[in-house]
């Protein structure tokens, strides 16, 4: 009864663990043939015998016994004279087996023993967690805020399980609290030590891909094929969608009436604008496609160097670069073909047009940029543009717009 005490003290805390008893005893023999190999020099020798039903294991030493004069003993031999204490018929040659308590370890021993079962049975978990959470990447998983942190957001599953969410990795609007559900995707699983770490991503392409899996019915089943998708997180992103089946509308399935089903995906993203278009293998029709809201007058393109001339009214221009550059960047990944915009338009008034840098002196270096920033550089460019529009797709108040407005108007008035 001495070994299933100390095995059941060793063992007390297995309850907290993921972990069976089969495997338990497992662990426990390969911690107790380690503590012999350092106490007797090696365990070829012993037997140990574990009854995982019980929770009992013995240890038995098997020894030939040699004369009392041989001095020089190995860990195999003992003595006649040793023999015969435990059964007093033995003869030299025979083979003595007897079994070891763990009590004639000793307490320091023991105590070594307990701590090595520890540390093995946490290694234990860590593999089992590392291997659970690398079949889950690319997934979408949800845990909850326990920590807040300036760099890095500590998540808990309802396994206890810790997850991060670096700082790089959060969408610029999110703001999380103690408490709150956070979803995303698992991005990596390492190694750190012994200790499995696992990062979330909710700046990923992947996340946002999954989004439509879990949202959109034909995704899921798939009858509608996410073919790619480029963003920029909490900004705008483009989804290229396709379908086998000519009776099914991708884009119209993915946005749903009126934006229904697109809605909670542009929640969930901090109201990420996302452009959902149809995939063409021809690539004159998808960058026209990926350039919307933008209409395009022509494309020339120059399949070596993977650029594209895109020639566009001067209307257009503004629309197909976008707030910040964001469309003709985003459209430019979306395709893998580098864009430039080419301006059409009237030659009289594009010979007489003035760049808008040329009014340095009476506009603000930075309200000069923010119109460049939506593709507007010339003061012609500005003055085709609607007010309110403008207002919407910049950071400007309508009272800088019009006093530009007025400032340019003068220009050509004069």
């Amino acid at each position: 009864m001495e070994n299933l005490a100390l095995i059941d003290s060793f063992s007390e805390f297995k309850d907290d663990k993921l972990i069976d008893r089969v495997t338990l005893m497992a662990i426990l023999e390969d911690v107790f043939r380690n503590a012999l190999k350092k106490k007797f020099g090696s365990d070829d020798n012993f037997d140990i015998i574990i009854n995982p039903d019980k929770g009992d294991m013995e240890i038995w030493r098997r020894r030939v016994i040699v004369a009392d004069d041989d001095l020089d003993l190995e860990n195999e031999e003992i003595t006649l004279t040793e023999a015969r204490k435990i059964e007093p018929d033995f003869e030299i040659g025979e083979e003595v087996s007897e079994e070891v308590k763990l009590i004639d370890l000793g307490r320091r021993a023991i105590l070594a023993l307990r701590q090595n079962l520890i540390s093995k049975i946490h290694e234990h978990d860590n593999t089992n967690l590392y291997k659970q959470f690398k079949d889950l990447i690319g997934e979408i998983y949800t845990a909850e805020v326990h920590h807040v942190r300036p760099r890095v957001v500590i998540l808990v599953d309802d396994e206890g399980n810790e997850i991060v969410l670096p700082k790089e990795k959060q969408i610029p609007s999110d703001f999380f609290r103690k408490g709150d559900n956070v979803r995303g995707i698992i991005e990596s699983v390492e190694l750190k030590g012994n200790k499995p770490q696992i990062v979330m991503s909710r700046t990923s392409e992947k996340f946002l891909e999954k989004l439509f899996e879990q949202e959109i019915p034909e995704v899921f089943d798939g009858l509608i094929m996410v073919k790619n998708v480029v963003r920029i997180p909490g900004e705008k992103a483009k989804v290229a969608v396709d379908s086998y089946d000519d009776r099914i509308d991708p884009v119209g399935a993915c946005v749903g009436m009126k934006g229904s089903r697109i809605h909670g995906i542009v929640r969930e993203l901090g109201n990420e604008n996302i452009d959902v278009i149809n995939y063409t293998s021809n690539i004159q029709l998808y960058i026209t496609r990926a350039l919307s809201p933008a209409k395009v007058s022509s494309i020339k393109i120059n399949e070596e160097t993977k650029r594209a001339e895109v020639f566009l009214k001067l209307e257009e221009v503004s629309k197909a670069i976008g707030r910040g550059g964001h469309n003709i960047k985003l459209a430019g990944q979306l395709t893998g073909y580098e864009l430039d915009v080419i301006r059409e338009g009237n030659v009289a008034e594009e010979e007489d047009d003035v760049e808008l840098t040329e009014f340095s002196d009476e506009i603000e270096a930075w309200v000069i940029e923010e119109f460049a920033k939506i593709g507007l550089d010339t003061a012609r460019s500005i003055l085709k543009q609607d007010v309110n529009d403008l207002v919407r797709r910049t950071d400007l108040e309508e009272e800088t717009i019009m006093d530009v407005m007025r400032i340019l108007k003068e220009e050509f008035n004069s």
